[in-house]
């Protein structure tokens, strides 16, 4: 019973994380801060959903694979919201009006004085 539980917390908690990813994605003003709600939302989502699946079935071979997926979206997801977000800074998507700071825009402009 009390696994059970677990199970189910695990998977709903998952499913509210994969939802405000999903709402941010849509609601957030610019693709940079997009980037956020998908990448942090989305990764954990996963693994509060994997955490489930591997509750669920109490084997210690489906928990070494649930263990290594989550350290591959650990690894691949940060990486994957950086490029992206770099590739789109790069062809000059245009950014939220109220962005207050860009630190990337100093550092391009001492590069290209080089």
């Amino acid at each position: 019973m009390i696994p059970d539980i677990i199970v189910a917390v695990l998977l709903l908690g998952g499913a509210v994380f994969f939802f405000t990813s999903a709402l941010g994605t849509l609601r957030f003003p610019d693709l940079y801060i997009r980037m956020h709600a998908a990448t942090k939302g989305g990764a954990f989502g996963a693994v509060l959903m994997l955490l489930g699946v591997a509750m669920y079935f109490r084997d210690w071979w489906v928990g070494l694979e649930v263990l290594l997926v989550i350290l591959f979206i650990f690894m691949t997801a940060p990486v994957a919201g950086h490029m992206i977000s770099r590739a789109a800074y790069l062809l000059k998507t245009p950014m939220w009006e109220g962005t207050v700071l860009d630190e990337w825009k100093k550092d391009m402009e001492t590069r290209k004085r080089e």
